[in-house]
């Protein structure tokens, strides 16, 4: 167990957080290499279907990232994003998936520092909990 290492899909916002996590590797900044970054148009755009989908296909947790609450290149879609992801964290309490294997943040193009900040943070909340069960992916193949 000592040299497991967490899976973390990462979505990121292309204008804000994707922006952040560039300016940190071009600004030689050290985070941990967890993730697994896809890179999104905007936080709005994050089905929360795609979450689930990473948590039953192995990843031990999911990080979404998008531009500050007011300041969405597409207006709005990080507060559909935000109400979404409230809901989201409720429903994986409920089906019994620990709600502190998604997190949220909110960090614009400019702060790489707080972009290595969070990502070491995550990893570490991840690490903490261990490894998913991924009792769902077994669920599907039993049915």
């Amino acid at each position: 167990m000592s040299d497991w290492e967490p899976k973390i899909v990462a979505f990121l916002c292309n204008w804000c957080s994707y922006g952040a996590a560039d300016l940190a590797g071009v600004s030689r900044m050290q985070y941990p290499p967890d993730f697994r970054i896809i890179r999104v148009p905007c936080s709005g755009r994050i089905n929360p279907k795609f979450i689930l989908s990473a948590l039953r296909n192995g990843a031990d947790g999911v990080w979404v990232s998008g531009c500050h609450p007011g300041d969405c290149h597409y207006i709005e879609g990080n507060l559909y994003a935000r109400r979404k992801f409230a809901l989201l964290k409720q429903l994986l309490e409920h089906t019994g998936i620990e709600p502190a294997r998604l997190h949220f943040s909110w960090i614009s193009s400019a702060e790489a520092t707080k972009f290595a900040d969070v990502a070491r943070k995550v990893v570490a909340d991840v690490r903490a909990l261990g490894p998913a069960r991924h009792f769902i992916k077994k669920q599907a193949e039993v049915a």
